[in-house]
């Protein structure tokens, strides 16, 4: 189950795995977000997992296509004047995501020594 949800990133988000444990666990990153798929070891009603992420991407139509495409449901419209994501999607797992081509209005990336 996690080889399936890590091929569906590494194919809609370019995403390269880089470390694959025993138990199936598997460690993508595009270059600046590092995804940890972990295999669960809880009992009980425990919930599991995270309530969601978000992707900036430059062209929310043609990542919506890409997702589609992946086998996912079209991502769906947020109407809101919140300043996140414009669309919330869900991964082949059951995690919910946000695109975003606007951004997340999080900090800068950081800065390169020289400054820039």
């Amino acid at each position: 189950m996690l080889w399936n949800a890590a091929a569906f990133y590494t194919s809609v988000f370019s995403m390269e795995l880089f470390h694959r444990d025993p138990d199936g666990s598997c460690f993508l990153s595009d270059g600046h977000l590092s995804l940890a798929l972990i295999k669960h070891r809880l009992d009980g009603d425990t919930p599991l997992g995270m309530n969601h992420f978000g992707f900036h991407v430059t062209d929310t139509e043609a990542t919506s296509a890409a997702l589609v495409e992946a086998g996912t449901d079209k991502p769906a419209e947020r109407f809101t004047d919140r300043r996140f994501a414009e669309y919330r999607a869900m991964g082949p797992e059951g995690n919910w995501f946000g695109l975003s081509a606007h951004g997340f209005g999080g900090p800068p990336p950081p800065s390169s020594p020289d400054g820039t």
